[in-house]
């Protein structure tokens, strides 16, 4: 057990980088942007200040408020039950890197629905071909947080494949 409990360290300081990197660019954007201020830096992607009251896609974001403590429920929830998972599967690298990544975004976003009450997104990426599924081309605009979610899903999909070839 207690080797477990220490192989577990090194998976909740990636998932703390992440919500430390998340909040310290998330404090950056607050103090330099205004909401729907933007800066482009290339021609497909821009630094903007959006707040997301909803959750990915802007899903449930004009509910009324209600969402903001639904989506922070779940949040911790997930939190909690990803904590229980890593201190199962510790040795699973891939597996619990996956959910370090999870957990440190999932955090992020908590920590800014509690603060704000929204979710602080400020990377805008946008190319014509997105057009006919968003407006203007741009992909929603996401943050740190987002992307360690993201990474971590892809990276669940990756483990769960590799897991089914060793199998066979």
């Amino acid at each position: 057990m207690a080797k477990n409990q220490s192989s577990l360290w090194p998976w909740l300081g990636l998932a703390a980088a992440i919500v430390l990197l998340d909040q310290f660019t998330k404090v950056l954007i607050l103090g330099n942007y205004r909401l729907g201020d933007g800066t482009p830096v290339t021609s497909f992607f821009n630094i903007i200040r959006a707040h997301n009251t909803g959750a990915a896609f802007n899903f449930l974001a004009s509910a009324g408020g209600w969402q903001r403590w639904l989506f922070t429920g779940i949040g911790v929830a997930a939190a909690g039950f990803i904590v229980w998972m890593l201190r199962s599967h510790p040795g699973q690298k891939l597996f619990a890197f996956a959910l370090a990544c999870i957990l440190g975004g999932a955090v992020g976003n908590v920590i800014d629905r509690l603060l704000h009450g929204y979710v602080v997104d400020f990377l805008d990426f946008h190319w014509s071909f997105l057009a006919g599924l968003f407006p203007g081309g741009h992909f929603p605009a996401f943050n740190v947080a987002d992307a360690g979610i993201s990474i971590g899903a892809a990276c669940l999909i990756l483990d769960e494949i590799l897991r089914v070839r060793r199998g066979r």
